[in-house]
């Protein structure tokens, strides 16, 4: 390695951190709560040191679809904390009993919030820890620092986002890191987003700045919660507009909730999970993928049905279901997109020109090793390609490593189940996190001090010889 990969830049330097995390949505804002009610308990001398990079000005969860109305598809119960520590100040509760809603909540009978009010729940948690979160900075690189052969602790460069690219950047020294950035919006190949073709991760920011619509008409591609939750809001909030729904499916299918199915969200599934042969990993992520991927809430799917059977008795169609349909090209106009579709049935192909198309064909897993440089050599990988994790969410890497890097997020889970990307286990999985954080620590004193009396042993060694040789 090169002396500028070892050694950290003067400029921006920061004392060394116990952990750095890289994203601050709510897997490391649950991590934040974890590492602050360890810090609560203890002394000060076994607290833990934290901070936090997030490109966004400030906090965000999916605020492109905050679609009014629409409801968590997990229990309250399952925040950022009551799955840990029922009795933490950061449950939803909590939330609910100081903002003066606990009696109204309850009054609903139900165990689903709006995302709108979870969203804000989020927030409320994510206002105590301002001081520890470098807002509107990006993460560049992660560099590994070297003594001695071995990469005891890395350095985490970051750069405002929303100035020059030469400007200075900054650096945040760490033994550990937690990659929690979320996922990358996917549209199928060949798409580029633009100024009428959306992904509905934008959908209300991009719907609110549509002040032209000569076609009077949206297209709306996929299948799952996102696409049905994007096609009922346009068609509520354009009355004057008909929606289109195109998909491959003959019809939107139902998300299994069923108790038995969402067992697969349980904690415990975690442990059941990591430890199976993988043709068994495989055989379950395949059986319960009906309880996240490619399908929408019963309710919802009901409502669309009984408004396009309505249009029908009225004459006026505004909800178009295209089922067994493919998309086989799009075009920008100067005034909107044209959609080229082709029935699976009979193959007839047909034009629809609209305002604007929203794909809400899902998102992918950011790779880690883009970020990690030259440390991607070190990590560990199994017979696919894919990163070796441990239980404890760490990246598996080469004995020269000792600085730990964890993972939150969808990049875990093909050793940690289907629930790494949700926000299921979101509390437990932050407490063994914080646990594997302060076991690693103790690991490292105890080396330490082994390798001082290893020192002291080998210098009293050289005096008693040093002292013998003139008797010889």
């Amino acid at each position: 390695m090169s002396a500028r990969q070892t050694q950290t830049s003067q400029r921006g330097e920061s004392a060394s951190q116990d952990v750095v995390g890289i994203g601050f949505g709510p897997a490391n804002l649950a991590l934040a709560i974890a590492i602050e009610e360890h810090n609560g308990r203890s002394e000060h001398g076994s607290a833990l040191r934290s901070a936090f990079v997030e490109r966004q000005e400030h906090f965000g969860w999916h605020r492109g679809m905050l679609i009014e109305g629409a409801t968590m598809q997990v229990s309250f119960l399952k925040d950022l904390a009551t799955m840990r520590d029922p009795g933490s100040r950061f449950t939803f509760l909590r939330y609910l009993q100081d903002r003066g809603r606990l009696a109204d909540f309850i009054n609903q009978k139900s165990f689903f919030p709006t995302r709108v009010e979870f969203h804000d729940y989020f927030r409320w948690c994510a206002a105590e820890f301002t001081d520890r979160v470098a807002y509107g900075h990006d993460a560049r690189l992660i560099r590994p620092v070297e003594r001695d052969g071995v990469i005891d602790s890395l350095d985490v460069v970051t750069r405002p986002v929303h100035e020059p690219t030469g400007s200075a950047e900054q650096v945040l020294r760490a033994r550990n890191i937690v990659l929690a950035t979320g996922l990358r919006a996917r549209l199928p190949e060949g798409i580029t987003a633009g100024e009428h073709v959306w992904h509905n991760q934008d959908l209300l920011f991009r719907a609110a700045e549509l002040k032209e619509r000569p076609h009077r008409r949206f297209v709306v591609v996929g299948a799952g919660q996102s696409a049905a939750e994007t096609a009922d809001h346009l068609h509520r909030t354009f009355p004057d507009a008909q929606v289109c729904a195109v998909f491959s499916r003959y019809g939107y299918s139902p998300a299994d909730d069923s108790p038995f199915a969402n067992r697969i969200f349980d904690p415990h599934a975690v442990d059941d999970f990591y430890g199976a042969p993988q043709e068994t990993k495989d055989a379950l992520l395949g059986y319960h993928g009906n309880t996240n991927y490619s399908v929408v809430d019963g309710d919802l799917i009901e409502e669309l049905y009984r408004t396009t059977y309505q249009e029908k008795v009225s004459g006026t169609e505004r909800l178009r279901i295209l089922n067994a349909t493919a998309l086989t090209a799009v075009e920008e106009l100067p005034d909107g997109v044209r959609a080229s579709v082709r029935s699976l049935t009979d193959g007839e192909t047909y034009t629809l020109d609209a305002d604007a198309m929203v794909f809400a064909t899902g998102y992918r897993a950011v790779d880690p090793r883009e970020l990690l440089g030259e440390l991607a050599g070190e990590c560990l990988t199994d017979e696919l390609g894919r990163l070796r994790i441990g239980r404890d969410h760490r990246v598996l890497t080469t004995d020269r490593v000792r600085a730990g890097v964890y993972l939150q997020g969808a990049g875990t889970e093909h050793t940690h189940g289907i629930t790494s990307s949700l926000l299921s286990t979101l509390a437990v999985r932050s407490g063994e996190i914080c646990d594997s954080l302060l076991l690693r620590r103790t690991e490292r004193e105890v080396r330490a001090e082994h390798d001082v009396l290893a020192g002291l042993d080998a210098g009293t060694a050289t005096a008693d010889d040093g002292l013998a040789m003139p008797n010889a």
